[in-house]
């Protein structure tokens, strides 16, 4: 108890050693992660921001600079980049991190990779625990980048105070896609590369979509890896999100879903799972279904 105390203290004073540890126990479920997550001291006014996008939108590199640009601010900021979740060890595969290779040594940024582990939005149960440790650590803002975004993987809007859209001038032909599903979770949307041609219209055609919307929703347009528009985008990210009471109540219904999906689940071992299954394959007449039937 005097340990875990001891960590909690540390990582209230910023001690990034300190967040390492906790949030590989978190991760992990190795103990006392349950009770550090009952212990610890939540700030819950940290806005946490929400990226999502297509792959190939510039997400990593528009968090580069967003968080390169806020650390000149004197800001104190968490990236959590969210991976794919290897099929075959159950890491992550892409590693975002890398992309941020300027940022590793600055003492005011922390960055951390989680794989997805099976969640189809990119946020799983040990995302939202990981979002409330790093929300001990005394940052001013944690930015939180998914793997990519579809009409289904929206789940980044029950975690986040604000969610942005980044989009590309390629991307015109998604325009339906964003209308009948993202406009629910988008607080702002980001043209990257808006140095491109047919970034102008893109970035026009998107202000029409969102001008019928009852709470206007900003679109912005970056390049990212130039710097440009990023000081636009920044000053947005620092403003109070508008908090809905009722919205904010069915979210944290889903992240409560979330927690008691994953313990509920916590004596399914994957590893014991997919030993199982590579025996069963020997039977010509393997079946998933009936299977499954014996670990429900």
């Amino acid at each position: 108890m005097n340990t875990l105390k001891s960590l909690i203290t540390e990582i209230g004073r910023g001690s990034f050693n300190a967040l390492a540890r906790a949030i590989t126990l978190v991760e992990n479920d190795i103990a006392p992660a349950a009770e550090l997550l009952r212990a610890i001291n939540t700030d819950t006014k940290v806005p946490v921001i929400g990226i999502t996008g297509p792959p190939g939108a510039g997400k990593s590199t528009l968090v580069n600079a967003v968080t390169a640009a806020l650390v000149k601010q004197g800001k104190k900021v968490a990236i959590l980049a969210i991976d794919p979740t290897s099929p075959f060890n159950f890491g992550s595969l892409l590693g975002d991190r890398i992309r941020m290779a300027q940022l590793f040594n600055h003492p005011g940024v922390y960055i951390r990779s989680l794989a997805t582990r099976g969640a189809l939005g990119g946020i799983s149960a040990k995302t939202i625990e990981i979002v409330d440790v790093l929300k001990a650590g005394g940052f001013d803002l944690i930015l939180v980048e998914t793997v990519g975004v579809g009409q289904s993987e929206v789940e980044i809007a029950g975690l986040a105070d604000k969610t942005i859209v980044v989009l590309v001038p390629e991307s015109g032909d998604e325009i339906q896609q964003i209308k009948s599903g993202l406009m629910e979770i988008a607080q702002g949307f980001v043209v990257n590369k808006a140095d491109r041609e047919g970034a102008d219209t893109y970035a026009n055609n998107l202000k029409k979509l969102v001008h019928h919307q009852q709470n206007q929703i900003p679109v912005f347009k970056t390049v990212a890896d130039k710097a440009q528009g990023i000081a636009e985008l920044c000053e947005w990210l620092l403003q109070p999100a508008l908090r809905d009471n009722e919205r904010k109540s069915y979210l944290l219904t889903e992240k409560a879903f979330k927690i008691i999906q994953h313990y509920r689940m916590a004596d399914v071992d994957r590893k014991q799972l997919h030993g199982k299954i590579r025996e069963a394959l020997k039977d010509p007449g393997f079946n998933i279904y009936r299977f499954t039937d014996n670990w429900v």
